[in-house]
């Protein structure tokens, strides 16, 4: 399990609220026949009446969810050490000590049983070698990666040789509402198979701890601990509304807040996978933020939930759709938007080349648009809205000959982008030392703007640092 910020354990959702409550045993007055030996030996008139149960449900379910066993090698940190004598200590020019083994513990659902595909968490098989699943039924079997996609924390594996496996039921995500009752399956501390139950507590939650990650997370009242990452969040059909991901865990225990990814989102990034064998992000080519009281009153807005457009990049889908600075997008697809996260989430994960309706209002009219997302390839973007100072180059994204990167596709007479030298065909391959192969990387490093920023560009067969004031 990996820790956020000292905040966050990364682990499957779970609840402890009891679904039912048992009838009230009848009071008796007992009479001068009836001893009190014979009052008490009667049988309460519950037990005769079949007792309210999950087990019917989880008995079908219960196969559909597996334990993940991994195994694997890493490297690691430490930058205690002076830069002149970390040779001696077996590290390299960057800190890093040698690769040490590691095991790790999670839980994931079988979603298609004949192909043997199963999901669960991009944090419990990363940097992972050999992956193992234990089957309710005792199998042991071994299992492959089929793709990832770390910014949504969604994994896909295969088994090998599938065979007598049980599928587990996807719900519509979109239909759940705060207050439906949800049962959890996970394996928490390798305990072994462990079923909770609960409620929906929020919907739409973004834990706001890392910015470059998409986050629509389901808030449940959980009980949650380490080893339940991966596991099923089911509703009382035995239907999957969510992967559970993560807890709030501020002394390093349970406080009843966990957090789900919806199983829309997980089921769209799955397809993507599986046709693409990498999932390929839609872009709306927006930037925003949330819909505050203060900032509806300044526009005249009646709406309290919404995304605030501040600005529509150039040549994007959403230009191109008719958005504007200062929209407030309320729906996609017909479903509130409660908050800019959100929306980025819905659609980032939807995928490319996917059409979504929009709902929006516009100096206090209500308008509707149908946007086709655009991809990173598609997504050119003018530099300006990354880098004020390279104002007059255009971007693209970069994959030749095993290479990928960020070109420069033209670059403006007497622009800023001109003055500081870089030319059309450069192609930026990384900030900071660190390694960028689309806009979208390029994007985020920026987005979280560091004090300086150095670009690692080639040209031909050059290789060059440019510093941007």
């Amino acid at each position: 399990m990996k820790m956020k910020k000292s905040q966050f354990i990364l682990s499957a959702a779970v609840l402890g609220l009891s679904l039912f409550n048992l009838p009230a045993m009848a009071q008796t007055e007992s009479t001068p026949s009836t001893t009190l030996t014979e009052t008490l030996l009667q049988a309460p008139s519950y037990l005769n009446q079949q007792t309210p149960s999950l087990a019917p449900m989880l008995e079908k379910v219960l196969p559909s969810v597996v334990t993940v066993n991994v195994t694997g090698t890493q490297s690691q940190q430490d930058s205690m050490i002076p830069e002149e004598f970390k040779f001696f200590f077996g590290r390299d020019m960057f800190g890093n000590s040698a690769p040490r083994e590691f095991k790790g513990l999670g839980s994931g659902v079988i979603i298609d049983a004949e192909k043997g595909y199963v999901l669960t968490n991009n944090h419990v098989i990363d940097n992972a070698d050999n992956i193992t699943l234990s089957l309710q039924d005792g199998r042991e079997v071994k299992a492959k990666l089929l793709g990832t996609d770390s910014q949504s924390d969604v994994a896909l594996l295969q088994i090998e040789a599938p065979k007598n496996l049980t599928a587990i039921k996807l719900a519509d995500s979109d239909k759940i509402r705060v207050g439906d009752y949800t049962v959890a399956i996970g394996n928490p501390f390798g305990l072994g198979q462990t079923v909770t139950s609960g409620i929906i507590s929020a919907l739409g939650r973004s834990t706001g701890m890392d910015g470059g990650s998409y986050e629509n997370y389901i808030q449940t009242d959980a009980a949650v601990n380490r080893g339940n990452s991966g596991g099923a969040l089911i509703n009382l059909r035995g239907e999957l509304i969510g992967i559970n991901t993560a807890i709030i865990a501020p002394s390093g225990g349970n406080v009843g807040i966990a957090f789900a990814i919806p199983s829309n989102m997980a089921s769209s990034l799955v397809h993507q996978i599986v046709e693409f064998g990498e999932v390929r992000r839609g872009i709306l080519g927006i930037k925003g933020g949330e819909l505050s009281a203060d900032l509806a009153k300044a526009f005249g807005i009646d709406s309290k939930k919404g995304a605030f457009v501040s600005e529509v990049l150039p040549n994007s889908a959403a230009a191109k759709a008719g958005l504007k600075a200062g929209d407030v997008i309320t729906e996609i697809n017909g479903q509130p938007i409660n908050s800019f996260a959100e929306l980025r989430a819905k659609i980032a994960t939807t995928g490319a080349g996917k059409t979504v309706n929009l709902t929006y209002l516009r100096e206090g009219k209500i308008e509707k648009a149908d946007v086709v997302l655009q991809s990173d390839d598609q997504a050119q973007t003018s530099a300006n809205s990354l880098i004020p100072s390279l104002n007059g180059a255009d971007l693209g994204n970069y994959d030749k000959d095993g290479r990928k990167g960020v070109e420069i596709l033209k670059v403006e007479a007497k622009s800023s982008a001109e003055q500081l030298g870089l030319q059309a065909g450069d192609v930026i391959v990384g900030v900071n030392r660190q390694a960028i192969s689309n806009i979208g990387e390029l994007r985020k490093i920026l987005d979280n703007k560091p004090s300086a920023v150095a670009l690692n560009i080639t040209r031909g067969n050059n290789n060059f640092y440019l510093l941007i004031p």
